[in-house]
């Protein structure tokens, strides 16, 4: 079991207000691993308050300041990648080998891009070459609420923490309770990057307390928040009463369309990329729309490879999935994995109940369901856990109306080797996001959705200018 810890305020280690013990329970053991405590509404406002305070020094001190202490940060996280990624396997159920990679990579990538996107960007420059007495300052929101979700911890805290460090805002982190503790070792190397006191804190909570204290706090100028869109309503409600600024990144329920050209690897890269993670990502590709003329073959390919998918505990290494978070995720997929079958979609891998020989813990069989149509449960709804469903089309008009029939729109794929047919479903697909043929985005790209998958983009460039404001002005003197 971790040590106790605190929270991080203005510089320092603190102890809660109000004692409130929480226990972070090990989702492949079902068993306590360590004990935090939740905030309360003085450690709220004492966070806050810091933050506040930090803020005009921290707006004026030169960017290049700025940058140089994200550039230090990197070297303490890769130097304590470790700890990161024992915590989150810990925590979160991810596998030590998804840790090591993908799930404590993702952080270092995003610095990067950030330190990479900041060097270029125009903080003070003239609006144009014909207006030289106009200029367009771009300077920080003020104080940012960061809430991060549990399923990609440190890809989301770096997504926010980087680009409000480098735009010159103070935070204050609400990390997820159910995967709190790699926040608390990030917290650790903020300090010892030597951020000075109140740009950055930490205070552990739930949504209904710490969250919603926060969202709805006056002295907070901006929320950016990762989570279900059932929450991105409740904070974007809750921070309509100050009318502050509130970025949002919420659910998906991504189409991934093959067609009968697609390249041999195309349905194999669906059904593993569904998987990752144990399908607990909101960019998933969940819906597998499938041409007519290959759509047997496709079907009895997915379900051999989600067949072939190993399901074991996160401490081990290995290229398998883990369990998925929580007593609450498991039963809700349970639940959805049965109606599917209630609503008469053909299971062809998976299915209820955990794998075989795993009795504890919260593991889900790798699931995949054929002749699925759009207006299923499991069509429709973000489940979250490693459940593909496989829906035919005929053309493909037919396959853009099925895509785009949904609620969200975060992230499409498409599978086809006619160029042209590609970039038309590129332009077609309403989604914030598309990627062809296995072809993932380029560093800086940005990310984020439209609908009810979110507003606002997150990484490089657009990352750091969602925690700016654009200030216009005119009769500019020469100095």
């Amino acid at each position: 079991m971790i040590e106790k810890r605190d929270f991080y305020i203005n510089g320092q280690w603190v102890s809660p207000a109000e004692p409130n013990d929480f226990e972070v329970i090990n989702p492949s053991t079902e068993e306590p691993c360590a004990v935090i405590s939740l905030g309360s509404e003085a450690d709220t406002n004492a966070a806050v308050a810091a933050a506040k305070a930090a803020f005009p020094g921290w707006m004026a001190t030169p960017v290049e300041q700025r940058i140089a202490l994200v550039e230090k940060l990197i070297e303490i996280y890769e130097a304590r990648a470790d700890d990161l990624a024992k915590a989150m396997s810990m925590e979160m159920g991810a596998p030590l080998d998804l840790s090591r990679t993908s799930q404590v990579g993702a952080g270092s990538w995003h610095l990067r891009n950030f330190i990479a996107a900041a060097k270029e960007f125009k903080f003070d420059a003239p609006l144009n070459e014909n207006s030289p007495n106009d200029r367009i300052i771009h300077e920080p929101v003020g104080v940012c609420a960061l809430i991060t979700p549990w399923n990609w911890p440190m890809n989301q805290v770096t997504l926010k923490v980087g680009a409000a460090a480098i735009a010159g805002c103070t935070m204050v982190l609400k990390p997820s309770e159910q995967s709190p503790l790699n926040a608390m070792v990030f917290a650790e190397m903020m300090d010892e990057a030597g951020f000075p006191a109140g740009v950055f804190n930490l205070v552990n909570g739930d949504g209904t307390g710490v969250g919603a204290q926060l969202t709805g706090h006056p002295d907070v100028d901006m929320v950016s928040f990762t989570g279900s869109t059932r929450a991105g309503i409740a904070i974007s409600q809750n921070a309509a009463q100050s009318l502050k600024k509130v970025h949002l990144e919420l659910g998906g329920k991504g189409a991934n369309v093959i067609f009968e050209d697609a390249d041999e690897k195309a349905v194999k890269r669906g059904v593993l990329h569904m998987m990752q993670n144990t399908g607990q990502s909101c960019n998933a590709p969940s819906r597998m729309l499938v041409q007519n003329s290959i759509y047997d073959r496709v079907v009895s390919e997915a379900a051999e490879v989600a067949a072939k998918v190993e399901v074991g505990p996160a401490d081990r290494e290995g290229r398998h999935i883990g369990p998925v978070v929580n007593e609450l995720q498991w039963n809700k997929i349970q639940d959805l994995i049965q109606k599917g079958i209630d609503e008469g979609a053909r299971l062809v891998a998976g299915g209820t109940g955990r794998p075989d020989g795993l009795n504890k813990g919260y593991y889900v069989k790798p699931t995949v369901f054929a002749d699925v149509n759009n207006q299923m449960t499991i069509a429709r709804e973000e489940i979250f856990g490693p459940v593909l469903s496989i829906i035919p089309f005929e053309t493909e008009e037919e396959a853009i109306e099925i895509a785009n029939d949904t609620p969200y729109g975060l992230t499409n794929y498409v599978q086809t080797q006619d160029g042209a047919r590609a970039n038309r479903m590129a332009r077609a697909l309403r989604s914030g996001m598309v990627e062809m043929n296995g072809k993932s985005r380029s560093a800086g790209s940005p990310f984020g959705g439209m609908k009810q998958s979110g507003k606002g983009r997150e990484g490089g460039k657009w990352g750091i200018e969602d925690f700016l404001e654009v200030k216009a002005v005119g009769g500019w003197a020469a100095e």
